[in-house]
């Protein structure tokens, strides 16, 4: 890894660091060591670091705000990528937004309604960032991103970028074409239309203050863990079943929200995964239900 460390400094691609401990840069708090981390600040770089990855053969993943991901104790044996300051720009012309990846859901959704635009007010209180929101098609509150978005700025596993149209993204509930083809989204395009901006407004902050009183936020977890088996909603099956606060060391089922597990000091990413499985065997028995996860686990 010395080496490829050295070749990634010379090609300017920003700071490059070994045995990066990766709890620091996810909301559940749990994460081994990655064995190269390094944080690009423009497109130029980043395409660099994915070519010398691609080049040395080595695996690599992006990480934005940490949300949604579970990384295994062992850690990254591998190249993380977390995407710097110069992917977090903002420019709205009459309506139609360019934002980088790395650019904060939520506080997208903030700037937009305060300046009377309509459209993002379903992602008040969804962590992570406009990347990781396209990944997966965030949304809430009967919206997603597939209803905003005009085309994403894609970069593929061989340093190609391509802006695809929203149509050809492959969306669907919580999943998108990147997901199969490992292509992450740089910058996004959006489309919206002016509204009353009391009532913009007032919509993004009932979204806010709903998460904040049904969910578990003051505590370290990743968002919501099942995409819901519709017409199913997976909290509602978890609570059924009686598992509310079932717990594996430190991982435990948030008494809060049964779609939600916390991590309620020392959690392990094994704790954490045990209980999934647990969960989703217990479901099974009881409704019938495959529980697939939300959250992503990254075995690199």
């Amino acid at each position: 890894m010395k080496r490829i460390r050295e070749r990634l400094q010379a090609e300017g691609v920003g700071d490059v660091v070994e045995n990066q401990p990766l709890k620091n840069f996810t909301t559940w708090k749990i994460g081994g060591l990655a064995k190269l981390f390094v944080e690009p600040d423009s497109l130029e770089a980043l395409q660099k670091t994915v070519m010398v990855a691609k080049d040395e053969n080595i695996p690599w993943f992006i990480i934005g705000k940490g949300s949604n991901i579970l990384i295994k104790d062992e850690g990254i044996n591998g190249l993380v990528i977390h995407l710097g300051e110069g992917f977090k720009h903002f420019s709205n012309h009459d309506g139609v937004v360019r934002v980088g990846a790395g650019y904060s859901l939520i506080g997208f959704a903030t700037q937009l309604s305060k300046q009377g635009w309509k459209g993002m007010e379903f992602a008040g209180g969804i962590p992570g960032t406009i990347g990781g929101a396209v990944f997966m098609n965030a949304g809430a509150h009967g919206s997603d991103m597939s209803c905003v978005l005009t085309k994403a700025h894609l970069l593929y596993p061989d340093g190609q970028l391509s802006w695809v149209n929203c149509d050809d993204m492959g969306f669907d509930y919580r999943t998108s074409r990147l997901q199969e083809e490992g292509a992450i989204c740089v910058e996004a395009e959006m489309s919206f239309e002016e509204g009353d901006l009391e009532e913009i407004t007032k919509k993004l902050q009932g979204n806010k203050d709903y998460r904040k009183q049904s969910q578990p936020w003051n505590d370290p977890c990743c968002g919501s863990v099942f995409r819901n088996p519709l017409p199913y909603y997976a909290g509602d099956l978890i609570e059924r079943a009686g598992l509310k606060g079932c717990s594996v060391g430190d991982a435990q089922v948030s008494l809060k929200h049964a779609n939600f597990i916390i991590n309620k000091g020392n959690a392990t990413a094994h704790d954490v995964f045990s209980l999934i499985q647990y969960i989703q065997g217990v479901i099974y028995d009881h409704f019938q239900v495959e529980m697939k996860t939300e959250v992503e686990v990254i075995n690199l």
